[in-house]
């Protein structure tokens, strides 16, 4: 008698599978970063990520930041460890060390999280960290906004929040379309146990309330998130979203890939809006007039360095004055913006150089600092030491500073200007360097920031190149 062989269709495993494929390179050998907090979502995460890369031997490494504010955190970190020992994977823990805030503890401990995730995600040549935020997750974060917060929803993609810790990484959440209890019954069915985190039934955090209200009234077992309300689609998600809450971590790249893209002025290049080969090399971005607001306050933040978005009505009255035809200069969020009459320049703004000098730092051989939040330098020697070339102009060689005259005269100051100590000085942006190599990273960012980077296979160039420095005279 000839037996049937019925395949049963796992739903999860397919939803969380179809995330991946699109996202992801399944041949890479480059690792992936599971961030395991050993909690339901995590772990079930952790475990439908490891399944779909051993069908092609991609690695997988397992990353938990041990918090350090409850007591049992650390035993935590240590099942968490034992949980990837049983499926083969390795495994890192990272602590957040130092004094805690008396206040905050929430976004303080977000920052932490990402900052930590990010920098050994990169540490290990992982592009992209995966992170278990669900469709529960995104009804929580709609409760926690009407009672008065201004957290934003977790996006499927985008660039690490974490800056500069997380250039070059990306994060995935592949779970947006599923919610929590079917990810919980999905582990249950295969006998698989989860760590319960008594935080998350504490009612004097906002999201512990949110979860709470929302137990009474919805049907946490339902697999997969309504059609409308799951996780946006790749070209749309978190479009609509704006400005992320000064109080969230996510506010370094607050734009997502559905902003428009607008038309360039003359002399632009790259993807239709590129800034120009030279602006890229000097960190700074010329942009055109009519930017929406989005555009216009992620250009702020990748053209100083910073993370923290401009306040809502100083973006308003900048984007009130850009809509006339003036020229004008103004400063926003640690950005100077000089605008013409149909575009203008982002720069970092170095009037704050003056009124507060730094000392120059000491760069470790061989080992990537990011000055400044703007350039990635490395020094090939010992001793090397970098600091703001304002005021410092005359210490570089003659070609330099007939070159430095070729730039717009904001764009000079926050340049990097490096020294050996023994009578060399020079701009590694403006010329190739015998001490240091220099790259800068504003337009990489800037172009991430917009949404324009969808999948791993885009994150390559962005991880490895930036943009080149040195260009003038090399």
């Amino acid at each position: 008698m000839r037996r049937l062989t019925v395949q049963v269709r796992d739903p999860v495993a397919s939803a969380v599978g179809a995330v991946l494929d699109a996202r992801l390179e399944r041949h890479s050998q480059a690792p992936l970063a599971v961030a395991l907090s050993g909690g339901s979502d995590s772990l079930a995460l952790f475990h439908l990520v490891s399944g779909w890369a051993r069908l092609s031997g991609r690695p997988v490494v397992a990353l938990t930041v041990d918090h350090g504010l409850q007591p049992d955190s650390a035993a935590w970190a240590q099942r968490c460890a034992a949980m990837a020992a049983d499926r083969g994977r390795p495994h890192r823990i990272l602590r957040w060390e130092g004094q805690k805030p008396k206040t905050g503890i929430p976004a303080a401990a977000r920052a932490a999280r990402h900052a930590l995730l990010a920098q050994a995600a990169r540490e290990l040549g992982a592009r992209v960290l995966l992170m278990g935020h669900t469709g529960s997750d995104l009804a929580e974060s709609a409760a926690m906004r009407g009672a008065g917060s201004t957290l934003p929803d977790a996006r499927e993609w985008g660039p690490s929040p974490a800056w500069p810790e997380g250039r070059g990484v990306f994060v995935l959440r592949p779970l947006l379309g599923l919610k929590r209890g079917a990810l919980q019954d999905w582990l249950a069915g295969r006998g698989i146990t989860w760590i319960d985190d008594p935080a998350n039934l504490d009612l004097r955090f906002a999201r512990a309330r949110a979860r709470h209200t929302l137990a009474s009234t919805a049907n946490p077992k339902t697999s997969v998130i309504p059609e409308g309300a799951q996780r946006l689609s790749g070209t749309q998600e978190g479009q609509g979203a704006g400005l992320e809450a000064a109080s969230n971590i996510e506010i370094t790249h607050p734009l997502g890939p559905g902003s428009p893209r607008f038309s360039a002025p003359a002399g632009m290049t790259g993807r239709g809006w590129s800034s120009g080969v030279e602006a890229e090399r000097w960190g700074y971005l010329v942009l055109p007039r009519d930017i929406g607001s989005r555009e216009l306050a992620a250009a702020c933040l990748c053209a100083a360095g910073t993370s923290t978005p401009p306040r809502t009505d100083s973006l308003t009255a900048l984007l009130t004055r850009l809509a006339t035809s003036e020229p004008f200069t103004a400063t926003l969020a640690g950005a100077r913006i000089e605008a013409a009459a149909d575009h203008l320049h982002v720069f970092r703004e170095t009037g704050e150089l003056s009124r507060r000098p730094s000392p120059p730092t000491v760069l470790s051989r061989h080992t990537p600092v990011v000055f400044d939040g703007r350039f990635d330098l490395t020094a090939t020697a010992p001793g090397v030491r970098v600091q703001p070339l304002w005021g410092y102009a005359a210490h570089l060689p003659k070609a330099q500073q007939t070159a430095l005259k070729a730039l717009p005269a904001a764009a000079r100051g926050s340049l990097p200007l490096v020294t050996d100590g023994a009578g060399l000085w020079t701009c590694p942006i403006l010329a190739a360097s015998p001490i240091v190599r220099a790259r800068s990273l504003v337009q990489a960012r800037f172009e991430a920031a917009l949404g324009f980077i969808s999948r791993e296979a885009e994150a390559y160039p962005v991880a490895e190149h930036g943009e080149a420095a040195g260009g003038v005279l090399s």
